[in-house]
């Protein structure tokens, strides 16, 4: 079976799945307006389904004997009083590693990011990836009920365990007390704004994140890479403000925009996935943390 591109799709139809994948469009909302785009006996329904994800096929497998994998609690006094997330490493480290903190979407810990943590992990880090729904019960299993569950949460008491989380993690026992994080769409905001407020952060990697305050922007002490797509107008319309205040401010920082490609485009497990982008994006990404974590 072909692989469905956001080629196949009409631009207008992506933009209204990013506004339904945001909270700015209900179900019903999305299939009222994507149903003048449906033809061919395609119908709202399909075009819904085709772009939602598909956990079938992660790149690695969650048995995957090279690694250590496990499910770890830790108290979180400031936040939601505790916090839950994914431990990966690789399963024969000799030494203390440095740990990489995966930051998900708004969906939390759905499986395509217990898979990024694994591949962070082969690469040669401890990986731990916190679900910010844990609070809630934890990630339901469905992406629509995820989404509803996530705007339910008080982003004040979830920044603050995501704020604990990257502090523990240089605690670990295997952990060389070096951190890098590294946040897709929503969790690339959370990437920004954990820059804004560990100055001992060693690196911080945002795909398509919201940027913080430009007046928070001061605080920063970590080097950025900034991952944007060509075609995120919602997400690109913030990053001149961002950028003059990181001129400004004399923070170290690379931005890379794709041309042509999608919000979400390094999430192989939907139709906007851009392999070319996502391939470089991540080559550029492991590159810089190893670089900076060493």
């Amino acid at each position: 079976m072909t692989r469905l591109t956001s080629s196949d799709f009409d631009p207008e139809v992506l933009k209204l799945f990013d506004g339904y994948v945001h909270g700015r469009l209900s179900r019903r909302d999305f299939l009222s307006r994507a149903g003048r785009y449906a033809a061919g006996g395609v119908t709202a329904a399909t075009l819904l389904a085709q772009l939602s994800p598909s956990f079938a096929a992660p790149l690695v497998a969650p048995a995957d004997a090279r690694l250590k994998t496990s499910y770890e609690e830790f108290p979180s006094p400031q936040g939601y009083g505790k916090l839950r997330g994914y431990l990966a490493m690789p399963a024969n480290a000799r030494g203390k590693l440095p740990v990489i903190l995966v930051v998900h979407e708004n969906r939390g810990l759905n499986p395509h990011i217990e898979d990024i943590a694994r591949r962070v992990a082969l690469d040669g880090y401890i990986a731990f990836a916190p679900d910010a729904l844990f609070p809630l019960g934890g990630y339901p299993g469905d992406e629509d009920k995820a989404r509803e569950l996530f705007g339910k949460l008080d982003q004040a008491k979830t920044r603050a365990d995501f704020v604990t989380a990257a502090r523990l993690a240089a605690t670990l026992p295997q952990a060389s007390g070096k951190v890098g994080v590294v946040g897709f769409c929503y969790g690339g905001g959370i990437a920004n704004y954990l820059a804004t407020q560990l100055p001992d952060l060693g690196a911080a990697v945002a795909f398509y994140g919201m940027q913080p305050p430009a007046a928070e922007v001061a605080k920063i002490r970590a080097p950025l890479m900034l991952h944007d797509a060509g075609k995120d107008e919602r997400i690109l319309a913030g990053w001149p403000a961002y950028e003059a205040a990181l001129k400004a401010d004399k923070v170290a920082y690379q931005h890379f925009v794709y041309a042509g490609a999608e919000h979400g485009f390094n999430n192989d497990t939907t139709p906007r996935y851009d392999e070319a982008a996502a391939r470089l994006a991540w080559g550029r990404t492991m590159a810089f943390f190893k670089e900076k974590l060493a």
